[in-house]
């Protein structure tokens, strides 16, 4: 770094937390620095004049509050119902910052205007790392000039820091692209299967476990998942365990110097005949004969340098203290500098550490000085230079102490506890290994070998510091080789197979280190999540059981094949933003390759959504509430124009029809229905720039090509707001033309596809109220469609005698439908597209012996030419005034007025697909 010229410069230092920025301040100023409010009332700015390799400085201190930015999907995707949560695996994400941390930008934007460096003072690992970048992005987007350096450190102590300062260097993106990575994968991934599982299961089963089944999430987590695995197969297996009854024979041996108990060296049998035997064969010849001795030096040694995941493991094994409690408390410790940074991996000491002046501020304690005294004069040769571990995150150095204490006034027992482990712990692992002397005897009775081992222990060395480890032993009698005796007692004892205990905190995060699961900074946090969910509970020997729910979720993915529960997916993804790391991987690759492998996951998971059903089914009973259907998701589209207060949504029934609906159903109604060619539909992010009120977001359709003319394209990016004629003409020939008559163009269409014309009327909807449709039948709600295009010529009818219509005289139209239920069946109906006058072709000719009636003679069955349903002047008059019997409107997608009425009856209450008359 080349110092800069001229005057004094000015520098903006960010740390990661007040705490942190306050520490800094006073250690760089020697406290003689001045104080002053930020924009938040809780992040202040610090100022004193320093010099940085003899370049004046004027240094402002402030900080963040951890991430400065947030992660999440755009606006349109956050709402759970918004969207099939199999599109969060590439709906568009942000990151920004969040309206609590608004005043914090505002005070780095300030500051940075006026500075001339940017200093980032933040956490010294890949999350660190991560916001530093964060502040970097909000800092130079109001000053580009900026020359951004980062500081690093492990311990809030005056050597640290102002050696940290004189050595600046520069962040590293590809630690922060790693966390992105992570971040992302983690968002897309949880959102989905949170969705999935909570909309699935919440509302078939009776789940209270929080005392609020409503508003339960039963959420999915990458780490979170397999850690809850752990917990499972260790209870399967004991579930699993049959107890099995054994035999073994055991001796004892009482001397002048004591009594020494032999075990037999098969152990034991499962066979008791074998076993009986072998025993009374003993019995019989029960001289012993000792056949070796073996004496040797045994050494047991100092623990590894403490990194983090040891740090919790100790603190769950000797206080019974819960991993999150453990990280909560090392980290007060570490802001008021009484311990190193307590996030680290390392498990080894560089050899430029002063080992040495650590001791030495320990020499005065009143309880480890004598110790810490010792280990410091050479005669007594008790100074070892610790082991290695074999772990170097390159980021810190394994957590020590950096500031002597007696215990402060402030400290908790908790406090105290840890500030003493990780002491005795310092002070052990720079020390020599206990020294022991162990015996082993081995006898022989009637052929069967036994044997027995003692240990005395010739010198403690660092188990006189470290007092949570233990070292015993039992002093055998004095035996030769060739020694014969009579055992004191011989006996045949049984014994049962018992199972692996439950697991411990300490265990778990054994599982954890070794499949990869998290970081050593994390692993607390997920652990903490389980039994916030419900999904796990702890007793108070720290010992993890699945709860019921927790254990119908892994059985139900487990019976679907999936091993979403174990750790191999995860342990590959954090090996691949290692990767990212280091540079061997890139983030865009990572996150291609893992969000696709978990997609497919999702959506065969989705599939076989039965078993996990099942799986719940047998832990809890069924619930009376309606269920959420995740199968047929919804998509919002638009505002509704009819309720003003909801969203219109793109849904898909279990038949396949798809339709764009209000999401206030049933309390609103206002629905569009829409081509029934459609076989695939997804709304996209473009937002249509004409119809209103909007956004009204496009929608990506693909049709089936027998349903459609062949100069029609199978995709098509469509509206529904009004302004799609293409999506109009479409939805006339799948509601009224045959698949004969749709190879005809359509009016106005060019071979290409493309539109010509004025644009044609708004898609129509169809509102009823609450009154006419319950949510048993929601079939009930069909639209109106459009007239087709595509008629019979009048005169063609005529060559065989036209049919008239009974309401007004005109000769009908002969038309061709194309529905499900009726496809290639003829119908009559009326030219006047107000007239409601509808017959079947078939149906007249059935009627009448002569076949199609003529002129006259349909005038002579007025009754049975409309179907004997309401219609003639009657309907039409209610039709003229958009209103059906009950006082609903007809309502278009932009909530305007519409007439209408069913081809079937004339009611204008429903349409023809609606109608219960309909055939």
């Amino acid at each position: 770094m080349q110092p800069g010229g001229g005057g004094a410069i000015r520098v903006l230092n960010v740390a990661e937390k007040p705490s942190v920025a306050k520490a800094v301040a006073g250690i760089l100023s020697r406290g003689s620095m001045q104080s002053r409010a930020g924009r938040s009332q809780y992040n202040r700015v610090f100022e004193f004049n320093y010099a940085i390799h003899g370049q004046a400085c004027r240094m402002l201190v402030t900080s963040v509050t951890g991430h400065l930015m947030e992660l999440e999907f755009e606006d349109r995707f956050r709402r759970w119902h918004s969207c099939d949560p199999a599109d969060l695996f590439h709906a568009p994400v942000r990151k920004s910052v969040p309206q609590d941390k608004q005043a914090i930008r505002q005070t780095l934007e300030e500051e940075a205007r006026r500075c001339q460096w940017l200093v980032l003072w933040l956490d010294c690992d890949r999350e660190g790392e991560n916001i530093a970048y964060e502040v970097i992005e909000v800092c130079t987007g109001a000053n580009s000039h900026l020359n951004i350096w980062r500081a690093r450190f492990s311990a809030l102590i005056d050597r640290e820091i102002h050696e940290s300062v004189q050595h600046l260097g520069r962040p590293n993106k590809l630690f922060a692209d790693a966390v992105d990575a992570r971040q992302e994968i983690d968002l897309r991934i949880g959102a989905s299967f949170t969705r999935f599982q909570t909309m699935l299961l919440k509302d078939a089963f009776v789940i209270d476990v929080t005392g609020d089944g409503r508003n339960l999430v039963l959420s999915y987590g990458p780490c979170q998942f397999p850690t809850l695995g752990f917990i499972v197969e260790r209870f399967w297996e004991i579930q699993a365990h049959e107890p099995e009854e054994f035999w073994t024979i055991n001796c004892t041996h009482t001397s002048d110097e004591g009594t020494a108990s032999f075990g037999w060296i098969r152990g034991h049998l499962f066979d008791y005949p074998s076993a009986v035997i072998l025993y009374e064969m003993c019995v019989e010849e029960p001289m012993a004969t000792v056949q070796n001795v073996r004496n040797q030096e045994k050494l047991k040694y100092p623990p590894y340098p403490l990194s983090t995941l040891e740090l919790q493991k100790r603190a769950s094994r000797y206080f019974r203290m819960s991993s999150e409690h453990t990280m909560k408390v090392a980290e007060e410790l570490y802001q008021a500098g009484f311990i190193s940074y307590p996030r680290t991996e390392t498990d080894n000491f560089s050899p430029n550490t002063d080992l040495h002046a650590i001791v030495r501020e320990q020499v005065e304690h009143p309880v480890w000085g004598s110790y810490a005294h010792r280990l410091l004069t050479p005669e007594e040769r008790l100074w070892r230079n610790p082991s290695n571990g074999g772990h170097d995150d390159k980021a810190h150095p394994p957590i020590h102490p950096t500031k002597f204490s007696r215990g402060e006034n402030n400290w908790s027992q908790d406090h105290n506890k840890l500030y003493e482990l990780v002491v005795r712990h310092f002070l052990a692992c720079c020390s020599q290994p206990a020294v022991g002397a162990e015996t082993t005897v081995e006898i022989d009775i009637a052929g069967e070998q036994f044997t027995a081992s003692g240990r005395v222990v010739l010198a403690k060395n660092y188990l006189d510091v470290y007092r949570f480890d233990s070292w015993g032993g039992t002093l055998l009698p004095t035996y030769n080789i060739g020694q014969q005796f009579v055992p004191t007692t011989l006996t045949l004892d049984s014994g049962v197979t018992r199972p692996l205990p439950l697991l411990a905190e300490a265990d778990l995060l054994s599982c954890m280190d070794k499949a990869g699961i998290g970081t050593d900074a994390t692993m607390h946090d997920h652990i903490k999540k389980l039994l916030d969910r419900c999904y796990a509970t702890k007793d108070e020997n720290t010992r993890f059981s699945p709860t019921n729910l927790g254990e119908a979720l892994v059985m139900g993915y487990d019976e679907m094949g999936y091993e979403l529960w174990k750790p191999y997916l995860r342990s590959m993804m954090e090996a691949d933003m290692k990767s990212v790391s280091i540079g061997t991987k890139s983030k865009s690759e990572v996150l291609e390759s893992c969000l696709q492998q978990m997609k497919a996951c999702f959506l065969d998971a989705r599939v076989n959504k039965a078993k996990l059903l099942d799986a719940m089914g047998i832990f809890f009973a069924r619930s009376s509430r309606p269920i959420n259907e995740t199968q047929n998701p919804v998509q919002a589209v638009r505002p509704c124009a009819a309720c003003r207060e909801s969203e219109m949504a793109l849904k898909q029934r279990q038949t396949g029809e798809f339709m764009v609906g209000c999401r206030s159903y049933p309390q609103c109604r206002n629905v569009v229905w829409l081509p029934g060619s459609i076989s695939e539909a997804s709304v996209t992010n473009q937002v249509c720039p004409i119809c209103t009120p909007g956004p009204v977001y496009k929608i990506q359709f693909k049709f089936r090509r027998r349903d459609i003319p062949p100069n029609f394209d199978v995709d098509h990016l469509g509206c529904v707001g009004g302004c799609d004629d293409i999506l109009k003409e479409l939805m006339e020939i799948s509601r009224f033309g045959s698949r004969s008559q749709a190879a005809t163009p359509a009016r106005g269409q060019t071979p290409n596809g493309a539109r010509q014309g004025p644009p044609r009327q708004d898609l129509h909807t169809n509102f009823r109220p609450a009154g006419q449709l319950n949510n048993e039948n929601p079939s009930s709600m069909h639209s109106q469609g459009f007239r087709s295009t595509h008629t019979q010529n009048p005169s063609n009818a005529s060559d065989a005698g036209q049919v008239l219509c009974t309401s007004c005289g005109e000769p009908c139209i002969l038309r061709i439908a194309n529905t499900d239920a009726n496809r290639g069946r003829k119908f009559y109906k009326c030219q006047d597209p107000g007239c409601g006058f509808f017959k079947w072709e078939d149906e007249l000719e059935n009627a009448m012996p002569g076949g199609r009636r003529g002129r006259g003679s349909s005038r002579q069955a007025p009754a049975s030419a409309s179907a004997g349903q309401r219609g003639g002047a009657q309907a039409r008059g209610r039709r003229g005034r958009g209103r059906n019997a009950d006082g609903g409107m007809f309502v278009s997608a932009t909530g305007d007025t519409v007439s209408g009425c069913c081809f079937t009856c004339g009611d204008p209450s429903h349409f023809a697909n609606a109608c219960p008359n309909r055939r």
